[in-house]
């Protein structure tokens, strides 16, 4: 994938995932601290499941935002397409699925075997 395509998928992608998060930010529920009636234990339970998906979900849409920024970076600096680990080209297959890639399929797998 060329450089400029790149860039204008990223930056369309940018784009998205910041009304995702802005959205998702401005879903996050209200403290129910002032409320007159008591809060029945099981909504308090699928309150808490909502809350706790929706802050993993904020969460995931940050760091693929982060990834986005780190790949518009390695455009500016020439280094896009190169994986950050042992240097090698990343293939265009794996650039077309997901243009924000720092690292080759290899590397990226070792690292994901790493973090278990």
């Amino acid at each position: 994938m060329d450089t400029a395509t790149a860039r204008k998928r990223l930056e369309e992608m940018r784009g998205e995932l910041d009304k995702s998060i802005t959205v998702l930010q401005g879903e996050q529920p209200a403290e129910q601290a002032g409320s007159d009636s008591p809060q029945d234990p099981a909504d308090a339970g699928t309150n808490l499941s909502e809350t706790d998906r929706m802050q993993a979900v904020l969460a995931a849409a940050r760091v693929q935002r982060t990834a986005v920024l780190d790949a518009l970076l390695r455009i500016e600096h020439g280094t896009y397409g190169t994986c950050a680990d042992c240097g090698s080209p990343i293939p265009e297959g794996r650039l077309d699925a997901r243009p924000e890639a720092s690292r080759c399929v290899k590397c990226q797998s070792k690292r994901d075997r790493g973090r278990h």
